[in-house]
């Protein structure tokens, strides 16, 4: 019997360091115009909400296929499997490489074409798949990877996840502050396992609202007028997300939970994409109390079983998720831990909109 079982894990997190003082002397605008309150009224509001004190931005040089890599490279030493043995590459992101002076998305060759590349993989049968799924790249990823190591076309998939936002964010909109770049990968294999159905991956949905939905995340020019650097700007409407992400995400992982006839106490860890810790929480807070939890437990409550790294790295887009799982289970995010045996639910919201819900056993 076929099991999809991580083998290795790696991320990479830029050294450079911004801190919300940085966005003290903006100028910050919304539809109307610009906005008549103190930028510290303005980022003490932001923080107050997002809880987000700090985040990290790549040195210019750098690309996106390169921080992609660099995760790459330590999920494979983590894995000690050899390039050359790697089927797939799948690449989540959604901008592509994007250069310092242009600020254009550069798209080809693709991402992970050019992992492959960077990599030195010389594998003609190694295929590069990139994967532009909104924030819920990296899970849809892993999903598609299960497939294909299930049907038995492949035996070792790499998985990255990739972004470097501080390139395609509009420095007029409050929002700029809530992104970050970063990069995280996983290599996935697949393991005979006589008998056992009880590890690797058990169990993973999505859901996929591209109606009026489709509006409430995308791309376009600066609230300022007068900013013309660039087109590529992300546009969010954050109340929208938000009602989005309450409505919808606590039942889909629910549903996911009733399929795989898991009950939320057997959750070691519940691993978030990490968007904005006031609605994390609240998303953690309504599917507990599906499980008739009807006691709003407090946040140090709910940080044992849902870690967070927000509140220093942002929002990375695709990375989040596979960061925070390489920090747990390097021993970087004490006292999280995760062992042999421990039963996980990954979730992720993202553009389009798009939800999906993995659980993933650790093998004894």
């Amino acid at each position: 019997m076929i099991r999809s079982i991580i083998t290795g894990t790696g991320h990479y997190l830029p050294k450079k360091v911004i801190r919300n003082n940085y966005f003290l002397k903006h100028e910050f605008f919304d539809k109307k115009g610009k906005i008549n309150k103190s930028n510290e009224e303005i980022i003490r509001k932001f923080q107050d909400i997002t809880e987000i004190e700090e985040r990290r931005y790549i040195d210019k040089g750098l690309l996106n296929s390169d921080i992609a890599t660099i995760a790459a490279n330590r999920a494979l030493l983590n894995s000690k499997i050899y390039k050359e043995k790697i089927d797939y590459v799948i690449s989540a992101h959604n901008y592509g490489d994007i250069h310092s002076l242009s600020l254009q998305s550069d798209f080809m060759p693709s991402i992970s074409a050019r992992v492959k590349n960077k990599l030195k993989i010389k594998n003609r049968k190694c295929k590069p798949y990139d994967m532009i799924f909104g924030c819920t790249g990296w899970i849809e990823g892993m999903i598609l990877a299960d497939q294909l190591l299930q049907s038995k076309y492949a035996k070792n998939i790499l998985i990255t996840s990739s972004e470097t936002l501080s390139k395609v964010i509009d420095p007029h909109d409050r929002n700029a502050m809530i992104f970050s770049d970063g990069a995280g990968a996983v290599i996935l294999s697949a393991i005979e396992k006589n008998n056992d159905k009880n590890s690797g991956i058990i169990y993973y949905d999505s859901q996929c609202d591209n109606n009026e939905e489709f509006y409430y995340l995308t791309n376009g020019p600066s609230l300022n007028p007068s900013y013309k650097k660039s087109l590529i700007n992300i546009r969010m409407n954050g109340r929208r997300i938000y009602e989005y992400a309450l409505t919808r995400v606590p039942n889909m992982l629910k549903n996911i939970l009733d399929k795989a006839e898991i009950h939320l106490n057997d959750l070691k860890k519940i691993i978030i994409h990490q968007a904005n810790a006031k609605m994390d929480y609240a998303i953690l807070d309504r599917l507990l109390k599906l499980y008739d939890y009807t006691t709003s437990l407090n946040k140090e409550l709910l940080s044992k079983i849902m870690p967070m790294t927000i509140q220093k790295f942002g929002n990375s887009s695709v990375a989040t998720v596979p960061t925070l799982l390489d920090l747990i289970l390097k021993g970087k995010m004490p006292p999280h831990e995760i062992n042999p045996g421990d039963t996980i639910l990954m979730a992720s919201l993202g553009a389009g909109m798009n939800i999906n819900g993995m659980i993933y056993r650790f093998p004894k």
